[in-house]
């Protein structure tokens, strides 16, 4: 994949902050509830909106409507994708070898 090098510091920025690192590490078991999501912070729930808008904007999180809840996905290919990013630029070879 050729990389957009703007695109690429919108994730790098959207994956920069602890919270939203936290919330996507939450997110790898799948699918959440904003609900479940700020259960485990002492943020208000604008507070956690505002973080999940950055990560769904960066395409590392979906986000889908079920009625009164909004509930969030991980972006498995985006994420993907960002790790052989970081791979490449690290000289990572197939196999685990660097």
């Amino acid at each position: 994949m050729t990389w957009d090098y703007a695109e690429a510091a919108l994730i790098l920025r959207a994956l920069s902050d602890e919270t939203r690192l936290q919330a996507l590490h939450m997110l790898s078991s799948g699918e959440l509830c904003a609900c479940e999501l700020l259960e485990n912070f002492h943020i208000t729930q604008p507070t956690l909106s505002y973080h999940m808008n950055i990560l769904c904007d960066s395409g590392l999180v979906t986000a889908r409507r079920d009625g009164a809840w909004v509930k969030y996905s991980p972006n498995k290919e985006r994420l993907q994708a960002v790790k052989e990013l970081l791979d490449n630029i690290i000289g990572s070879e197939p196999g685990g070898q660097s």
